[in-house]
């Protein structure tokens, strides 16, 4: 048997991606066929059902329940091992998955799938096909406990057959996180039975800029929609089934240009007629924000307490970033707030409305995270931050006690462009390739052990203003989401000694598993013809993106 975690090319031998911990393997296989068993011991049932409906909708093999002569797969849990953790045995006579919890459980299953080969992934069987499993032991745990996603369907909108396509991706690659982000200037996307206008007038756009903001481009067509709560019930339950937690994005109290043109009211009606506005059709960040009022933090209560009954999410994402202070400094109703309450300047006004949330959700169980502006003015100890101008604002607020997920845009914004080419659609900032987003270290080097221990995890974004199908969506996700994923989930050396090459042979394979599930990644050779948007501006960025 030889140790996979020594020997380069057998770990590329089974191609596993992310790749585990610790695997040894033999020169011989374990072959599934007609009379192999799936055998769930207790507390593996729900991994038993979701094996045998997709293996088996794969390879064709009944995989019927019980014992019998043609080997058996067996699934157990083990509580010593870790939650996420899972073993996995493959014998001559046939195969042990063993789960610290039903998730590891779960993410085994994710290996054992792979190892079977691309043809695993498809949903009906080729004929001819052998079914085998290299024989030998795997043995795994994550590295962070949040390996997430977060995925815009403000700017444009996902319908939901797609969200449920996205989770199943994150699944197979063992990604555990969905951060939603449900709302923005461009488009509201979630219904609140109290508040209907939000989706009966923020969910449409007139028309929609095509490319960058810059761009002469129009798509003079409306653009929106949005999900019912028995929608959204539907997304969390199916994200549930694969051991992913959606966490919801509600922006506060900028990027509310939607809100703000379904109830006027809630806008700086002192400095501008709100009556005016709708839902905006360009990008960028508007300068329509929320008024600091009582009547805007009771009408998002009321958003907030419906959201509560959908989303059992410990988190929930209040935004809070990038939000323009011209109308507040104009308003006398807002200067009057501040007066009132004594605060020094605008930027304290933010911090008072993010602080609101903060207790309000605390006071119901939840724990409020939003992007590292919100750090500026102090949070409850449980509050979160999600890191995203890079890796400065994870390090203020791990050094202050709060727990961080690192999502720094110059490492794993998965908008920004692939490749330097010419030929690379809309091309987006700095250059991002597969191998930048491999090399990526979730922990800053600056941070103590102790502090670290607050880097709870780590996530890609994808904002999609110029992703506005889900071939794009495909495009500027993979194959990168794969190499985040890896980062993510695997133990890896420092970035600089990441075997990148190994990576690459493994990818080989996995690009067959990702033709399998119909992903329009981009091919390492660069875009196909169909693939490109000529004439379509972008606004790239030139040199390497600056890390601070």
């Amino acid at each position: 048997m030889t140790d996979l975690t020594d020997l380069t090319d057998v770990t590329d031998a089974t191609d596993v991606i992310p790749r585990p911990r610790h695997a040894v393997a033999q020169d011989a296989c374990f072959d599934l066929g007609p009379d192999t068993r799936l055998v769930a011991d207790e507390g593996a049932g729900h991994t038993e059902r979701w094996l045998r409906a997709t293996l088996g909708a794969a390879t064709g093999l009944p995989l019927a329940p019980g014992e019998g002569g043609g080997g058996a797969v067996r699934l157990s849990l083990d509580g010593a091992l870790a939650d996420e953790g899972y073993r996995l045995d493959i014998a001559p006579d046939g195969v042990r998955l063993t789960g610290g919890g039903p998730a590891g459980l779960f993410w085994g299953a994710q290996t054992l799938r792979q190892l079977l080969g691309p043809d695993a992934f498809r949903r009906a069987p080729l004929p001819g096909r052998r079914w085998r499993l290299p024989l030998g032991r795997i043995e795994d745990a994550p590295r962070f406990g949040w390996r997430g996603l977060m995925l815009d369907v403000s700017r444009h909108f996902m319908p939901k057959d797609g969200v449920l396509r996205q989770l199943d991706l994150m699944a197979a690659h063992k990604l555990n996180v969905l951060h939603f982000h449900l709302t923005d200037d461009q488009g509201w996307r979630i219904e609140i039975k109290r508040h209907p206008k939000l989706t009966g007038t923020g969910s449409w756009r007139s028309r929609t800029k095509f490319g960058h903001r810059a761009s002469p481009l129009w798509e003079d067509k409306p653009h929106g929609g949005y999900y019912t709560q028995e929608d959204i019930r539907e997304i969390v339950a199916y994200a549930a089934a694969r051991h992913i937690t959606v966490v919801p994005e509600i922006d506060v109290p900028g990027h509310s240009q939607a809100a703000i043109a379904a109830y006027p009211e809630l806008g700086n009606t002192d400095v501008i007629d709100t009556t005016a506005l709708s839902v905006w059709d360009t990008w960028g960040v508007s300068p329509n924000v929320l008024a600091p009022t009582e009547n805007t933090l009771r009408f998002y209560e009321g958003v907030f307490e419906e959201l509560l009954e959908l989303f059992p999410s410990e988190f929930v994402h209040i935004g809070g970033d990038e939000c323009p202070k011209d109308q507040w400094r104009a308003s006398a109703t807002a200067q009057a707030r501040m007066a009132e309450l004594g605060l020094a300047d605008e930027d304290e006004l933010q911090s008072w409305f993010i602080q609101h949330f903060d207790t309000w959700l605390a006071g119901r169980g939840r724990r409020l995270i939003g992007w590292d502006e919100i750090l500026e003015g102090g949070l409850a100890k449980g509050a979160a931050v999600s890191s995203w101008r890079g890796y400065a604002g994870g390090i203020a607020a791990a050094r202050a006690g709060h727990d961080v997920v690192m999502c720094p845009e110059q490492q794993v914004y998965l908008n920004f462009r692939e490749d330097g080419g010419e030929d690379e659609p809309v091309p987006i900032a700095f250059v991002r390739t597969l191998e930048d987003v491999y090399r990526f270290e979730p922990v800053p080097a600056e941070l103590t052990p102790e502090e670290s221990g607050h880097v709870i995890g780590t996530q890609a974004n994808l904002w999609t203003e110029v992703t506005e199908n889900q071939e794009r969506v495909d495009y500027q996700l993979f194959p990168r989401l794969a190499a985040f994923a890896e980062v993510a989930w695997s133990a890896l050396p420092a970035p600089a000694d990441r075997d990148y090459a190994a990576f690459e042979r493994r990818m080989a394979t996995h690009y067959r598993r990702l033709d399998a599930l119909g992903v329009a990644y981009r091919p390492p050779a660069g875009p196909r013809p169909w693939q490109r948007r000529p004439g379509v501006l972008g606004r790239p960025m030139d040199g390497p993106p600056p890390n601070k």
